[in-house]
C-alpha cells in the first residue's frame, strides 16, 4: 500500500519543474447530444476558461506543490494577455512565455456531452514555438529538475526540447497527446511516458514504447492507471467520483505527478497522488478551474 509522508506542498529539497507546451483559451459549451450535419442545436452552460495542455499541466503542478517555469507562446491579443496574467497569479515563472505579434492565441472549442468532451483546436501562436524559446528556459534548469511536455506544439521543437533536457540531466516526462508518430525518434530521451490507452496504441503499443523508455504510466479513464515496465505492469484504481467534466483530468494527473516527482517521491507514489487530483478535477467544470489544490488532494489521500 502506498503511503504519503508529506508535511506540506513544498520542502527545501524540491527540484524545479519546467513545462513546455501549449497555452490556449477554452470556449466550452454543453450539449444534450452531438448535432448532425446541418443541425442547429441549443446547448447550455457556455463559459470561457484558460487552457492548453501545457498551461493546464503547469497550473496543476503549481497548485499541487511544484515550483514551475513555463515556456510557450501566446498571441498579442486579449486572450494572450489574460492567459499570461493567470499563469503569473498561480505563481508560475512566465519569463519564457513569448508574445507573437500578429498571431492569435490558441483556441480550443470544447463540447461536453454527458460528461465526455470533444475538442477542436486552432493552434494559433502555439505553432510558433522555437528551439530558441526552449534554450532560454533551460538556462534556468539544473541537473535533477523535472521536465514535462506534450505534443500541441511543433513536433520537431518538442523533440529538440526532450533531447536538450535529457542532455542537461533533467528527469524527462512526455505526455504524448495528441498522439503523433513523428515524436517516435525522440522517445529515447524520455525517462517516463504518460499516454492514455488510445495514444499508446497509436504510437505502436506499450511494448514498442518500452523499447524507448523504461517506464510507462498508461491512463485508463475511469479504471485508473497502470505503470508498465519491462518487468511487468501493475494497475491502480482511481478514486470513484460523480463525473461532471473530464476536461483536463489527464493534464491534472501529469501536473500532480511531476510536482511530487520534484519533491523526491517515487513514480508509483507520485502517480497515485496525480490520479487523486485528476479524480477531483472530474467533479468540476472547465480545464484550469477544475484543478484542485495540494491540500484538497491530501485530504482525499488521508
Amino acid at each position: 500500500m502506498l503511503t504519503f509522508s508529506v508535511s506540506g506542498p513544498r520542502n527545501n529539497n524540491m527540484k524545479n519543474v519546467f513545462v513546455v507546451g501549449s497555452i490556449n483559451t477554452d470556449l466550452v459549451i454543453s450539449t444534450p447530444y452531438m448535432p448532425k450535419a446541418g443541425e442547429t442545436l441549443t446547448g447550455s452552460g457556455f463559459f470561457t476558461a484558460h487552457g492548453g495542455k501545457g498551461a493546464n499541466q503547469a497550473v496543476a503542478a503549481a497548485r499541487l506543490g511544484g515550483t514551475v517555469f513555463m515556456c510557450g507562446c501566446v498571441g498579442d491579443d486579449d486572450f494572450g494577455t489574460s492567459a499570461v496574467r493567470s499563469l503569473e497569479e498561480e505563481g508560475i515563472d512566465v519569463s519564457s512565455v513569448r508574445v507573437v505579434p500578429g498571431i492569435p492565441t490558441g483556441i480550443a472549442v470544447i463540447v461536453i456531452e454527458n460528461g465526455d468532451n470533444r475538442i477542436i483546436l486552432d493552434k494559433g501562436a502555439n505553432a510558433c514555438l522555437t528551439t530558441e524559446d526552449i534554450d532560454r528556459m533551460l538556462e534556468k534548469a539544473e541537473k535533477g529538475d523535472v521536465y514535462l511536455t506534450q505534443l500541441e506544439n511543433p513536433i520537431e521543437v518538442i523533440g529538440y526540447g526532450l533531447k536538450k533536457a535529457k542532455e542537461k540531466g533533467l528527469f524527462v516526462v512526455l505526455n504524448p497527446a495528441p498522439a503523433n508518430a513523428e515524436i517516435l525518434p525522440y522517445l529515447q530521451y524520455c525517462d517516463l511516458i504518460t499516454p492514455n490507452e488510445t495514444e499508446a496504441d497509436l504510437l505502436g503499443g506499450e511494448e514498442h514504447l518500452l523499447s524507448f523508455s523504461d517506464t510507462l504510466l498508461v491512463t485508463l479513464g475511469g479504471k485508473g492507471f497502470k505503470i508498465v515496465t519491462r518487468d511487468g505492469e501493475e494497475t491502480y484504481p482511481c478514486m470513484k467520483v460523480p463525473v461532471v467534466d473530464t476536461t483536463a483530468a489527464g493534464d491534472t494527473l501529469c501536473g500532480g505527478l511531476v510536482a511530487r516527482l520534484s519533491a523526491g517521491d517515487l513514480i508509483e507514489t507520485a502517480s497515485v497522488f496525480g490520479s487523486r487530483a485528476a479524480s477531483i478535477a472530474c467533479t468540476r467544470k472547465g480545464a484550469q478551474p477544475s484543478i484542485p489544490s495540494f491540500n484538497e488532494v491530501m485530504s482525499c489521500m488521508r
